[in-house]
């Protein structure tokens, strides 16, 4: 899977949020908001292919986490990703 074109990861006023890149794209309802964490994975994998193993291992190598751990929160990442429909398969 891959992160779908044309949404941009940005900082704003201390908070990681992402938009689309045209202004068709953005619905101010629903602006997806991304913690430290999250926008760190999602800076690894922009315009890479990538899985809950992948996220899971730059989780492992980034922070002092155990697999278990990583790999949960990697798919809860994935699953609401998939929600927010940022993700193609």
């Amino acid at each position: 899977m891959k992160l779908k074109k044309g949404f941009v990861l940005r900082q704003l006023l201390g908070e990681y949020v992402v938009t689309g890149e045209g202004l068709e794209r953005v619905n101010f309802n629903k602006i997806i908001s991304l913690n430290a964490t999250a926008a760190y994975l999602w800076e690894q994998i922009q315009d890479k292919d990538f899985n809950a193993e992948k996220l899971c291992d730059l989780l492992m190598d980034h922070y002092e986490v155990d697999r278990e751990t990583a790999l949960k929160d990697s798919e809860t990442l994935i699953n609401s990703w998939k929600e927010a429909g940022l993700i193609e398969d």
